[in-house]
């Protein structure tokens, strides 16, 4: 089935956000968005596709200063910045047309992940809100990525993080480093079930236009970075996917954020940090569609009250 999609812009922060908006046919709408420093196509499109398949429109953006989209210096992740990019794209997709305003969900991976939860915490009215394996608790990964890696290169890492933020106060050029890299590199990411090649992201090598890159400042915030604290002020449905061999952003930082949530749902599945793109896929998919399906159904009342829910089966539904 060909997809039909448009290339839409919305302002964030001065700068301009750049996303694909797949109109739907059922007046519910789905805003996603993809991790660290990754772009729109390889962070949403394989989701996306099926989402707006089952008649849902979707919103799939990315961050400032990322891909397409506008804001200097560029592949500079801030948690502020993109926090406010998200409370931008739903202000965007709220006034899409065919679009009801009470029926509106949040998905994103791994950092974007983490922005949902917060993002669903502050932001009353959300229908639904999905994080798939997300960066729920940013020192609790550090820790464990030290793991994976060696002492020298953790050392250059953090060096080139203080060259680069000094560098930016004197407003010269990010100093950027890979996403992912093997041990004694450095790179913000060397555990084993991200070693993958070729990326889980971009298989086909249909992204070239992806810079695999951050700046290396943009490391302090994302370590210090707990949203997952945020859990039990999440008052829209919450389903929190996580997979059990996650040694990016692991799966029981998660697992906690889904239990404290009023209405959170837990859906463990197995492999890595990628696994819900790669050999897992379609539980993942069958199961975020039939979330989606019940929460976003009709226009009703999204804020209110009921019990947590806990499901830990990897089951195609997914739910509790």
């Amino acid at each position: 089935m060909s997809v039909q999609r448009e290339k839409i812009r919305f302002i964030s922060g001065g700068a301009e956000c750049a996303a694909w908006h797949y109109p739907g046919t059922n007046g519910a709408c789905v805003v996603m968005a993809g991790g660290t420093a990754v772009t729109k196509e390889p962070g949403t499109d394989v989701f996306a596709r099926r989402f707006h398949d089952d008649g849902f429109s979707v919103l799939a953006f990315e961050h400032r200063r990322l891909g397409e989209s506008g804001g200097m210096p560029r592949q500079v992740v801030r948690v502020k910045d993109e926090l406010a990019d998200w409370q931008a794209a739903i202000a965007c997709a709220r006034g899409l047309p065919g679009v009801d305003p009470a029926r509106l969900a949040l998905w994103g991976f791994s950092l974007g992940g983490g922005h949902v939860i917060r993002t669903a915490a502050r932001t009353p009215g959300l229908a639904a809100a999905i994080a798939q394996t997300p960066l729920a608790d940013g020192p609790a990964a550090v820790r464990n990525a030290t793991r994976h890696q060696t002492p020298s290169a953790m050392l250059r890492l953090t060096l080139r993080g203080v060259l680069d933020a000094v560098g930016g106060i004197l407003g010269r050029r990010p100093l950027l480093v890979p996403l992912v890299g093997p041990p004694g590199t450095v790179a913000t990411l060397s555990s084993p079930d991200v070693l993958i090649s070729p990326h889980p992201l971009d298989p086909g090598g249909s992204h070239p236009d992806w810079q695999q890159e951050v700046a290396a400042r943009s490391t302090f915030g994302i370590s210090g970075y707990r949203p997952g604290r945020d859990a039990p002020r999440v008052r829209c449905p919450l389903m929190v996917l996580v997979c059990d061999q996650d040694q990016a952003a692991l799966a029981e930082p998660g697992a906690v954020a889904a239990r404290q949530a009023p209405r959170g749902e837990l859906l463990r599945l197995p492999g890595g940090h990628y696994a819900p793109f790669l050999d897992v896929h379609e539980q993942a998919v069958q199961a975020q569609l039939s979330f989606l399906r019940r929460h976003l159904s009709d226009g009703g009342p999204a804020d209110r009250p009921g019990p947590a829910v806990a499901g830990t089966a990897a089951q195609p539904e997914g739910s509790a």
